[in-house]
């Protein structure tokens, strides 16, 4: 399955947040959306990521005071993206080579999206389900 179907599935609801803004009003942006990870953008360019994995970093490094601190402070900046056009077996390897559970998703250049590592299990599950009732009805069929 492709990138683009993917989106075409679950949709392409981005959660942004500036650069500038507290480390603070991260998390509770994380909580309030229920997701692992923030884009961050600066007008309409992302600068970085802020997933939950940096804010424990933060925390670890610099204790309570790593919440009154900016956001780009502990973004991850070196972002790795996706592409539409790429397959789930593509994602699953550049995941699990960078360590990492989230990639937004530029067409044009522009953010499109979101694919993290549950939609990927999601997908792989779909589809392992599907061939297995294929091969289900092939043998049934005699």
């Amino acid at each position: 399955m492709l990138v683009a179907e993917m989106l075409k599935d679950k949709g392409d609801a981005v959660y942004a947040i500036r650069p500038d803004l507290l480390l603070s009003d991260a998390c509770i942006e994380l909580d309030q959306r229920r997701v692992g990870a923030l884009m961050v953008c600066d007008e309409d360019r992302v600068v970085g990521v802020l997933s939950e994995r940096d804010v424990v970093k933060a925390v670890a490094a610099d204790g309570k005071e790593a919440l009154t601190r900016p956001i780009s402070d502990y973004m991850t900046k070196d972002v790795v993206f996706a592409a539409p056009g790429e397959t789930v077996a593509i994602l699953m390897g550049r995941m699990t080579d960078r360590r990492i559970r989230h990639l937004p998703v530029l067409r044009d250049g522009r953010l499109a999206g979101v694919i993290s590592i549950g939609d990927v299990v999601k997908c792989q599950i779909a589809e392992a389900t599907r061939e297995a009732e294929s091969l289900r009805t092939y043998i049934a069929a005699g």
